[in-house]
């Protein structure tokens, strides 16, 4: 296995470069894979990569990890600093976004634990798997009477009187029996087994490969999932499986189920893929609902208003990311994924004019054109601190401020009247 590491808009080719973040080395297969799967994506509306040429492509704004059938695993991290000497940083930024946006739970909160984040995005994705059901399997797996019949040349349980009457001549000998079995053969089970077989597979850590096949003895009874998406529907979240729950959510993503843009086809290695604008937005959610009292309401993707009305029907709805109420008070909030130069005014600090049309609808639909408005970009090196507002009118204003992506502080919020508690 291969292992690649870059982040968002590197160049990857197949002739030999020094490798850094921003541009990397893969071979013939993997290249022409790449373009194939990204192919596939652009039917949708979502290109992977950008072609250049026979010999080089160039990453979309995909962050995650995709493995390829010739044994290349390409980890895909954000671009949130400008300098390209920042890989435990930004790895480590992805493994908490992922967490964050996906609620996913975590046992520990110790030293060890955030040496985790050091690990590339696979191996920490399973390492907290494989620690989830070890505690699950230490705690006790959910067993379930399984009703079995069958013919046996000795009797069990009960005789299944009407089958035998009708053995035919020469099998008087055997006996159609009904008995119930105590196993772990469960949905749930059955699933955890099928992720389990994914890790021991796909891990090249030798702590997660250790872990991986001792669990993999203790569930040998238990046969592997044949119906994923049928055997998810039938998780349940009774009482008796409450125990199962926080290990729900790495099983999906194990088995591709969570992920907002899954790799698909015949090859099926330990592959997520996450838009970034998306993973961001939903970052930033998480972290508002954080720090807001709990009289706000926060609304993402709102669409009570549409642009226009034509003959009677409502026409261009507007989606602000967020709409923050509190008292009497309202604000509209829009998060984008882009590294600012607070100082480069001449190229408007790198804002872009339809963003600007657009808070411009939301403030006329939304707040009847009094009110303050937010884009909230992420903080950096050359971007820390709020711009002064942007006036569209004497009472609407635009403000454009710094998120800091490590500690989920939104820099500036009091300027613009926020109701933001302290940390």
């Amino acid at each position: 296995m291969k292992n690649v590491t870059v982040r968002e808009h590197a160049l990857l080719t197949t002739e030999a470069v020094t490798a850094s973040l921003d541009r990397a080395q893969v071979s013939a297969s993997a290249f022409n894979w790449l373009c194939e799967l990204s192919a596939s994506f652009k039917k949708g509306g979502a290109p992977l990569v950008q072609r250049n040429g026979q010999r080089s492509l160039k990453l979309d704004n995909y962050v995650g990890v995709v493995e390829t059938p010739c044994g290349t695993r390409l980890e895909i991290l954000p671009k949130h600093r400008q300098r390209s000497d920042c890989l435990k940083e930004s790895r480590t930024l992805l493994q908490k976004m992922i967490q964050a946006s996906l609620d996913l739970p975590v046992r520990q909160a110790c030293s060890a634990s955030l040496e985790l984040f050091n690990t590339p995005l696979p191996e920490w994705l399973m390492r907290h798997f494989l620690q989830a059901l070890d505690h699950l399997v230490k705690r006790g797996m959910r067993f379930d009477y399984h009703n079995i019949e069958e013919q046996q040349q000795f009797l069990r349980g009960q005789l299944n009187v009407v089958a035998q009457m009708r053995q035919p001549p020469g099998r008087e000998h055997l006996f159609h029996i009904r008995y119930d079995v105590f196993q772990p053969d469960g949905p749930e089970n059955r699933l955890l087994r099928r992720a389990l077989e994914q890790v021991c597979e796909h891990t090249r850590d030798p702590d997660n490969w250790r872990l991986a096949h001792e669990l993999r003895h203790l569930l040998h009874e238990v046969a592997p999932s044949r119906n994923i998406n049928q055997d998810f529907k039938r998780w349940r979240t009774d009482r008796l499986m409450a125990h199962y729950q926080p290990i729900k959510p790495w099983c999906e993503l194990i088995l591709g189920e969570q992920v907002p843009l899954a790799v698909s086809g015949d090859w099926h290695g330990i592959s997520l893929l996450f838009p970034m604008e998306k993973l961001y937005e939903r970052y930033v959610e998480v972290m508002l609902r954080r720090v807001l009292p709990s009289t706000a309401i926060l609304t993402a993707q709102s669409s009570r208003h549409s642009l226009c009305a034509h003959q009677g029907k409502s026409l261009f709805q507007l989606r602000p990311d967020f709409l923050l109420r509190h008292a009497t008070s309202t604000w509209i909030l829009d998060a984008k994924w882009k590294l600012l130069d607070g100082a480069d005014l001449d190229d408007k600090y790198g804002l872009k004019q339809s963003d600007f049309y657009q808070m411009f609808a939301y403030g006329q639909r939304y707040l009847e054109g009094k009110g303050d408005m937010a884009l909230i970009y992420p903080r950096h090196d050359r971007f820390d601190s709020a711009l002064e507002p942007f006036i569209f009118a004497e009472d609407l204003r635009l403000w454009v401020l710094p998120f800091d992506l490590l500690t989920g502080e939104l820099v500036g919020g009091d300027k613009v009247g926020l109701p933001l508690l302290g940390r």
